[in-house]
């Protein structure tokens, strides 16, 4: 569903909002099925933990068709063209994956998903089963999407370096049930829960972006999910 005047507010002004609606238990059941059909069977591209168990699908996009169907429905972008307009596009080459989150991942630092504000993109996050404190939900720092200070250092890696013990304190977890959807903007510094319990906490995530009206080529990794590709430059589109 669209969002309100006030949920827009509420996003612009911290960074992050839980989105309204759920997955139903028949999506969320086929996603985690199709999640686990992978990993028992180790289809690739996925990630390892030290343990050398699989705690990444990258790439489900181009997995069962279930996941598409999933990042596509109204459900997300009805709420999504109240942040992004009318023509969205769904990035395949950042985020784009599944993530189980065993008591095995331990502690992640802070991060951004993208570096640079020109690059903003929004990040939604689908949560498969119950995500609270114990079991590692997400934790944000709300309103440090809006610092600009940290942009340039070159690596993600670096951000965490740079961040002082005063914006840490203000962290704060956002749980959500099985089924539930969080967006976040990609500048808001975040990052996974510690799971201290002995199960998983499965989700997928996937980030999304406003069609760039001065794209001279269409980007391969990008899919046009809502509206049309508009173009607004002042030269001819090449159709490479």
């Amino acid at each position: 569903m669209a969002l309100s005047d006030d949920q827009v507010k509420l996003f612009r002004h911290n960074g992050f909002l839980r989105l309204p609606g759920r997955m139903s238990d028949e999506t969320v059941a086929r996603l985690k099925e199709a999640i686990h059909t992978d990993v028992a069977n180790e289809v690739e591209p996925y990630v390892r933990d030290k343990n050398g168990d699989i705690i990444r699908l990258s790439q489900v996009l181009d997995r069962d068709p279930i996941f598409r169907e999933t990042a596509t429905s109204p459900l997300v972008l009805d709420s999504l063209e109240s942040l992004l307009g009318p023509n969205i596009e769904l990035i395949t080459n950042r985020h784009n994956h599944s993530t189980l989150n065993p008591p095995s991942r331990g502690y992640t630092g802070l991060h951004r998903d993208v570096l640079q504000w020109t690059r903003d993109i929004v990040t939604v996050l689908f949560y498969l089963e119950e995500a609270t404190v114990e079991n590692g939900c997400t934790h944000v720092v709300p309103g440090t999407h809006l610092f600009n200070w940290i942009q340039n250092l070159g690596t993600k890696s670096s951000v965490e370096d740079v961040i002082t013990d005063e914006i840490r304190a203000q962290e704060v977890p956002v749980p959500s049930p099985a089924g539930g959807l969080a967006v976040i903007d990609s500048q808001i510094f975040h990052r996974v829960g510690t799971n201290l319990t002995t199960g998983t906490r499965t989700s997928m995530t996937m980030g999304y972006v406003s069609v760039d009206e001065l794209a001279g080529v269409q980007d391969p990794y990008r899919i046009l999910v809502r509206g049309e590709s508009a173009y607004g430059g002042n030269v001819a589109r090449s159709m490479m």
